[in-house]
C-alpha cells in the first residue's frame, strides 16, 4: 500500500516554535499519507524532538497550521492527540519491564466481564487479543504472562507498535525506534514499521540514521537547527545524497581540506 494520493491524514504547513528567543522549529512543512513512511531525519538539535512534541499534543505551535484530514485542527494535550487516532511511541517505550506482555498490551485499558453486580478484568480475552495483534507483527506470544522486560529491544517495539494499532491510531510516531538496537534487531523493528504502513497507518520514522530509514521511507525530510532543508519522495532523492545532506557534506569537504592542508603545513613531525 502506498499511499491514495488524496488529502493527508496529518500535515503541517509552516509550524514553527519559539521558546523565548530561540527558534526550536522554523517554517516546518511536512504531509502524512495513508498506507505511507514519512521520515523525519536530523542530527541532536535538529528539532525533532521539538516536532514530535507538537505532533503529539506536548506543545502548541506559535505560527502555522496543523491539519487533520485536510481540517484545521488544535491538538490540546497527549490525550487530545491520542482521540484523534495520533499515537506516539518515545524511546523509552511506556513500558514496564516487570509486567506481563498481556498487561503491557493494554496498560489501563483492559477488558473487563460482567461478574454479577461488578465488572471483573476478563484477563482471557486481554491474552487472546494480545497474542493476536502480536502474530499480525509475526510474533508468537507462547507466555503472555511474560515479563515484558525480558524481550529483546525489537519484541518490545512490536508490543508498542501492535497496541497502538489495535488501540486505533491512524497516524503512528515513531521516536528513534533503532537506535539502541544492533543490526539484526534494527532490521526486524524495520520490518515491523513496513507491516504498519501495509495496514494503512500513516507512519512518521524520527530518525538520525538515513541508512535505516531508506529501506522503508516513502518520503523523506530533512530537518537542520529547526528549519526544513527538504522534503523528497523516495524516487527524488537517493541513500547517499540523504547520507551527505545528514553528515553536512560541504562542512565535512572543508574541514578534510583543513585537516590535509595542516598535516602537509609547516611544522609538521616525522
Amino acid at each position: 500500500m502506498t499511499g491514495n494520493g488524496h488529502t493527508p491524514l496529518l500535515e503541517t504547513r509552516g509550524v514553527s516554535k519559539h521558546f523565548g528567543s530561540v527558534n526550536a522549529l522554523k517554517d516546518v512543512s511536512v504531509k502524512v499519507l495513508e498506507g505511507q513512511v514519512t521520515c523525519v531525519l536530523g542530527d541532536n538539535g535538529a528539532g525533532k524532538s521539538t516536532f514530535i512534541k507538537i505532533l503529539s499534543g506536548v506543545h502548541r505551535h506559535d505560527e502555522g497550521e496543523l491539519l487533520m484530514n485536510g481540517e484545521p485542527t488544535k491538538l490540546h494535550s497527549p490525550r487530545d492527540a491520542r482521540s484523534r487516532g495520533i499515537a506516539t511511541v518515545f524511546q523509552d517505550l511506556a513500558t514496564v519491564p516487570l509486567m506481563s506482555i498481556w498487561r503491557n498490551f493494554f496498560l489501563g485499558s483492559e477488558p473487563t466481564r460482567q461478574l454479577g453486580p461488578v465488572r471483573i478484568l476478563d484477563v482471557g480475552a486481554a491474552q487472546r487479543i494480545m497474542r493476536q495483534e502480536m502474530a499480525k507483527m509475526g510474533i508468537d506470544v507462547r507466555d503472555p504472562d511474560q515479563p515484558v522486560g525480558t524481550l529483546s529491544g525489537g519484541e518490545r517495539q512490536a508490543v508498542a507498535i501492535s497496541r497502538a494499532i489495535y488501540f486505533g491510531a491512524k497516524v503512528l510516531i515513531l521516536d528513534e525506534p533503532t537506535s539502541a538496537l544492533g543490526v539484526k534487531q534494527s532490521g526486524i523493528v524495520l520490518r515491523y514499521i513496513a507491516q504498519a504502513r501495509d495496514r494503512g497507518v500513516g507512519v512518521i520514522f524520527i530518525s538520525h540514521n538515513p541508512h535505516h530509514a531508506y529501506p522503508v521511507g516513502d518520503r523523506f525530510v530533512v530537518l537542520n537547527r529547526g528549519k526544513l532543508l527538504g522534503s523528497w519522495e523516495r524516487g527524488e532523492i537517493s541513500r547517499d545524497e540523504l547520507v551527505t545532506m545528514m553528515a553536512g557534506g560541504a562542512e565535512l569537504d572543508e574541514l578534510t581540506h583543513e585537516l590535509a592542508r595542516s598535516l602537509d603545513g609547516p611544522g609538521k613531525s616525522v
